[in-house]
């Protein structure tokens, strides 16, 4: 714990040290971010959530000399490290320099964390203010952890690592940056809470993986049902399907609400039990139908 807490304030954090730090923290993103093998893990949160980014500014603003140092340091930090994510990435890219659209909403954060340096900083002081500091960040860690595990609840281990490196630094971070005993203890109460919270409304939330069309009476599978057929998934695990009529199409079609990735079978039943049967793999955001 002692090695933990030397990096919340135990660093010379110089100019130097600040732009190695945002080169190297840009260069590790876009990799996460261009590599296959990466896509829709926890490796490649970095690239689209906040909860490393969070580390790396209290990292920065507990190892700053001032408040105003803090907030430059913060500033120069993101302003370097955010566009080389996306301009390492403009080769890999279909979207080429278009890549740097989406930068827009990053660029705001940077402005933000000279705010946001500046004020961080008095949580060195070690005061109960420092704790409502703190709060806000905690409270945003939660929403994180709510979703990393929503995610990994659906989707096994999809995303588990980055629920548990939310859950980490929610302890962390109060018992790291404060070293008043009530302040910390009181710290470690408001994460706990919001622990447990995110937990039960990651465990008793809608686990729906989302809901999509499948197939169409008549269409490119060439299978042909209406309401007196019957659809179902072998597993019923993995959600649910059924017919319905389309009103602006004419016809009828099988939606499913899927509720976890993986393989199944998906089947069409006639009245009389005649069985088309498809395999169907589920995948976050598409899935494949394949007949057998």
């Amino acid at each position: 714990m002692e090695k933990i807490k030397n990096i919340f304030g135990g660093i010379n954090m110089s100019w130097k040290k600040i732009i190695i730090f945002a080169i190297l923290a840009g260069i590790y993103t876009a990799t996460m971010a261009i590599l296959p093998i990466t896509k829709d893990t926890s490796f490649a949160d970095i690239s689209i959530t906040f909860e490393v980014w969070i580390l790396f500014g209290i990292i920065i603003i507990m190892n700053s000399k001032t408040a105003v140092d803090s907030a430059l340091k913060c500033f120069v930090f993101f302003l370097i490290s955010q566009p080389l994510i996306y301009l390492i990435q403009v080769p890999f890219s279909a979207y080429g320099f278009q890549l740097f659209n989406y930068y827009y909403y990053w660029f705001i954060w940077t402005i933000c964390t000279i705010p946001m340096g500046f004020i961080g900083y008095y949580m060195k002081k070690d005061k109960i203010w420092g704790l409502a500091i703190l709060t806000p960040i905690l409270v945003l860690l939660g929403f994180h952890y709510q979703g990393f595990l929503n995610s990994a609840i659906i989707s096994f281990p999809s995303h588990l690592l980055s629920a548990l490196f939310c859950l980490a630094t929610l302890i962390i971070y109060p018992l790291c940056i404060f070293k008043d005993k009530k302040i910390k203890t009181v710290g470690i109460v408001i994460s706990i809470t919001i622990i447990l919270v995110m937990s039960f409304l990651a465990l008793t939330g809608d686990k729906t993986f989302y809901n999509t069309t499948i197939l169409v009476n008549n269409g490119s599978e060439g299978v042909i049902f209406d309401d007196t057929y019957k659809a179902y998934l072998k597993d019923e695990e993995y959600g649910k399907v059924y017919i319905t009529y389309d009103n602006s199409l004419e016809d009828y079609m099988v939606n499913a609400e899927f509720k976890k990735a993986g393989q199944t079978e998906f089947i069409v039943e006639s009245p009389n039990g005649e069985k088309t049967v498809f395999k169907i793999k589920i995948e976050k955001n598409t899935y494949s139908l394949e007949r057998k």
